[in-house]
């Protein structure tokens, strides 16, 4: 059974790891208070567990980065050598600690900066790649939308790292659009805002996006 280390004690987290607990793989959820997840070991199952971040990211054959954008970079700190060569799929959004403009979220990074290249920097010898950064956590796992399978847009540096990726999102009911190495987090991670946006200024929360070609 392979091993996935979810990285975050929050809603998003949870979605994912009981996904990837539904798909057949075994899930270590890592939070700097495992006890606190205490209920949801129960819950979730023999195949479930808790521990330290660190712990987590050595658990895993590979990791996913759920955790408030704030936080990012210290939860990267925090999972050491765990991750080294290892696919850290990096769900996160660099939203600030502030509330939206006209519906639009804010961010602490600008046009030609990303959290994920931040976040490389921090880890070099990890395979970062960007994904589930565009949706929100009800449609995450096995969406299902009138339009068909949408599209999950991705990207990093390291090609065997995307293509592992590439196979969990077609397990799960994605379809994959990479966009390229590290730097297209620049525009993935703006995706977030225009999502968002139905959301905050009428409540349509149940909608992705789609690539679409003749």
């Amino acid at each position: 059974m392979k091993k996935i280390g979810v990285i975050g004690s929050g809603q998003v987290g949870e979605v994912l790891a009981n996904g990837m607990l539904k798909h057949g793989y075994a899930v270590m959820r890592g939070t700097r208070e495992p006890t606190k997840l205490a209920d949801w070991k129960t819950k979730a199952g023999e195949h479930a567990s808790t521990g330290t971040m660190a712990e987590a990211a050595t658990f895993g054959d590979l990791v996913i980065l759920a955790v408030k954008g704030t936080a990012a970079e210290q939860a990267v700190g925090l999972l050491g050598e765990g991750i080294n060569a290892k696919l850290v799929i990096d769900a996160t959004n660099p939203i600030a600690d502030a509330p939206p403009v006209n519906g639009v979220v804010q961010y602490f990074t600008g046009p030609n900066d990303s959290l994920m290249e931040r976040l490389q920097k921090k880890a070099p010898k990890a395979h970062f790649v960007k994904a589930f950064s565009c949706v929100g956590n009800a449609l995450m796992i096995d969406p299902k939308l009138t339009g068909g399978r949408p599209s999950m847009f991705i990207c990093g540096n390291d090609a065997g790292a995307k293509e592992q990726t590439k196979k969990l999102l077609d397990q799960i009911g994605w379809d994959t659009e990479d966009v390229g190495m590290v730097e297209g987090a620049r525009a993935i991670e703006p995706l977030c805002m225009l999502w968002c946006i139905p959301g905050m200024l009428k409540q349509d929360w149940m909608h992705a996006f789609k690539m679409i070609r003749p």
